[in-house]
């Protein structure tokens, strides 16, 4: 991969501006409610489409597409990335569609203000943004194929695809400075804003920790008693359904002829059928010099680079080795050290005036000058590969191993239903013994349980929990085999008895509990403190230790209390010597009193002003910018200007 790239740390902060700035559009987005009930479209592989609002727009104007794939590629991608579960999948896609639809409206109101990004925007952008002394470093592009490898490492998409997100992040860039370029904000409110926010603290704390006074709560088997009735309703399934299963189950070497050859006729057949899968693309391997020229350089910058290329090709052809004089002249970074070698590449994936000139090459032959978006380069093809189907010879060993694995797991399906329907007529036991398989009966088991003695028993159960009892005998693929199975009987979810649950009632009790009494203490603690003016001589007459936190802002996390954005913000209203309430939030409550409270100067104030300003203008935009978004979405809805292709997934949490 791209070594270079891989050592330097700065690479991370440049990607993670981007993703900034990108995070940025899609918090707004987020923001905005969206409405999933229009029609749906008839294209599957559409997620929505959208239009320009009006009566015109339903015959004309710009349509954007949200495709499926992309909605399922950013889903995957942010599923593996935040270790989210799988059932949370469904929900989150559903949030992903609704801000990649939202992401569309943007750009096509983008569109319809002129705001387009060109290609030689891009290009501008890509040689002095964020990136540029990753993909031009010293202003010299890296090279086609390290600029592929680059983009689907970091970004995990094809080279198209990439520019067009970077279009339609800059698109909305654009869009956000105009609609919030009259944004201001008064020196007052930044003076004020900076007094509140630049001020610290000092205080003493006294802790009073929830597990602690969870410890203390031990209340009589009657107060456990009383409290199990009071919640019947919470007890009265606490106990979940189990099933009693009896299943058998075998293995591909108990199936008769589960080994059934495969023909040459069927291979042909599949691989008739299936040609898309067998292309092979044009492609070449080359090594090539390139001398780069950048773009919009003058003609005395182009014929200089153009002059020590015609050099280097004399050089080439007098005998000189090319590998030598790549490493010492090439400007590609990512081929230079070996000798100008790149690998074996699509042509597609190449600029077109270099891969024409590569594949008009036999292999050993090099070429002329090559002008190429990039610059002049000298190509030497090494080997070429026309695009063609991939013939049957070599297809053929990988396709009669997939079809003798399909016709496998047909016999064995079909074998299964075979012994279903029998144990149906004969019994499960008489059927088991006329094939000499083992009748086993389950204890009592949950829906996420285990049967052991089967590799995979999560479908079985899974359907044994949707049968009926006594229902007819159903099969289950098992990971080895598959297995027959009924439901022998079912014990429906249930209220437990007090003695068995006793140790989940005191917890539950305990739960209830400790919030109320942990606050009792803390508003004992704080009266008493006030009344002495003293939280430190209060909490040592209860035995609670005390704590002094250093000189703090409002950003500050504080040991064993937490940030202090939450209630601990009261601190910063106190005045000195003063002591707070309850402040009971978290794993932790907590007394307060202030020490020594340090507001910034007016000379700290006027220092931090720029910054300051740009900082509480940067919120008050991205405000305004989300206020815009939210209005011109719910334009664009109440127009019917946006299509759904199907019914978006519900939350798994419940709602909508």
């Amino acid at each position: 991969m791209i070594r270079i790239l891989q050592k330097d740390s700065r690479l991370i902060k440049a990607i993670f501006a981007l993703v900034i700035g990108a995070a940025i559009i899609t918090m707004v987005i987020t923001l905005v409610p969206g409405i999933f009930d229009n029609d749906t479209a008839s294209d599957s592989t559409v997620y929505a489409k959208i239009r320009t609002p009006g009566f015109f727009g339903k015959f004309s104007g710009d349509v954007g597409e949200v495709k499926v794939a992309e909605v399922e590629r950013i889903t995957e991608q942010q599923v593996q990335q935040q270790h989210l579960p799988d059932f949370y999948k469904s929900f989150l896609m559903q949030r992903v569609g609704q801000q990649q639809v939202e992401r569309k409206v943007l750009e096509l109101e983008a569109n319809r203000l002129g705001l387009q990004v060109s290609d030689d925007d891009l290009r501008e952008f890509l040689q002095k943004g964020t990136l540029s002394q990753y993909l031009f470093p010293g202003g010299k592009f890296i090279g086609q194929d390290q600029y592929m490898n680059f983009v689907q490492q970091y970004f995990g998409v094809s080279i198209p695809d990439f520019e067009a997100e970077v279009k339609s992040d800059l698109e909305i860039q654009r869009l956000q400075s105009l609609v919030t370029g009259g944004v201001t904000v008064s020196d007052a409110a930044v003076r004020a804003d900076y007094l509140q926010t630049g001020t610290k603290v000092k205080f003493d704390y006294a802790v009073i920790a929830a597990a602690d006074v969870k410890k203390t709560i031990n209340p009589s088997d009657a107060d456990l008693q009383a409290f199990f009735k009071q919640n019947a309703a919470r007890y009265a399934s606490a106990v979940p359904e189990t099933r009693k299963i009896e299943f058998f189950a075998f293995s591909s070497s108990d199936v008769p002829n589960a080994k059934a050859p495969v023909s040459d006729a069927e291979v042909q057949a599949f691989y008739t059928a299936h040609q898309d899968q067998y292309k092979v693309p044009e492609q070449v391997k080359t090594r090539h010099i390139l001398i780069t020229v950048a773009k919009g350089a003058d003609a005395k910058t182009d014929a200089a680079a153009k002059a020590k290329a015609e050099d280097i090709l004399k050089q080439i052809k007098a005998g000189a080795s090319f590998a030598d004089l790549a490493k010492k002249n090439s400007d590609d970074p990512g081929s230079k050290d070996q000798g100008g070698e790149l690998p074996m590449i699509a042509t597609s994936s190449l600029d077109p005036a270099y891969a024409k000139a590569a594949m008009a090459l036999n292999p050993g032959q090099t070429s002329d000058l090559v002008r190429s978006s990039f610059g002049y380069h000298i190509i030497q093809t090494e080997a070429k590969d026309e695009a063609h189907v991939k013939p049957l010879s070599e297809a053929k060993d990988t396709i009669t191993a997939m079809l003798e694995q399909q016709k496998n797991g047909a016999a064995q399906q079909n074998y299964a239903t075979a012994l279903a329907a029998e144990a149906k007529k004969n019994g499960m036991q008489k059927t088991a013994d006329a094939h000499n398989l083992h009748l086993v009966t389950t204890d009592y088991l949950g829906k996420d349980g285990v049967i052991g003695t089967l590799a995979d028993s999560t479908g079985l159960l899974s359907q044994a929990f949707s049968m009926a009892k006594d229902a007819a005998p159903a099969t289950a693929s098992t990971g080895e085999g598959f297995a027959v199975f009924q439901v022998d009987d079912i014990k429906a979810a249930h209220a437990p008895e007090f003695a068995d649950f006793k140790p989940h009632i005191l917890d539950d009790y305990r739960e209830q509990k400790t919030p109320e009494l942990l606050n009792a203490q803390l508003i004992k603690l704080s009266d008493r403190a006030k009344v002495l003016g003293d939280l430190k001589k209060a909490a040592a007459e209860q035995n609670i230790p005390v704590k002094t936190s250093d000189l703090v802002g409002r950003d500050s996390q504080v040991a064993d209390l937490g940030a202090l954005s939450g209630e601990a913000s009261v601190v910063f209203t106190l005045p000195k010597g003063g002591i707070s309430g309850a402040i009971n939030e978290g794993p932790n409550g907590a007394v307060l009193q202030l020490d020594d409270k340090q507001e910034p100067s007016a000379d700290d104030i006027a220092k931090n002003l720029p910054t300051s300003k740009e900082k509480l203008l940067n919120a008050q935009r991205e405000e305004v910018f989300s206020v815009f978004a939210g209005t011109l979405m719910d334009k664009y809805e109440k127009a019917g200007a946006i299509v759904y292709s199907a019914k978006q997934p519900a939350s798994p949490f419940g709602g909508k």
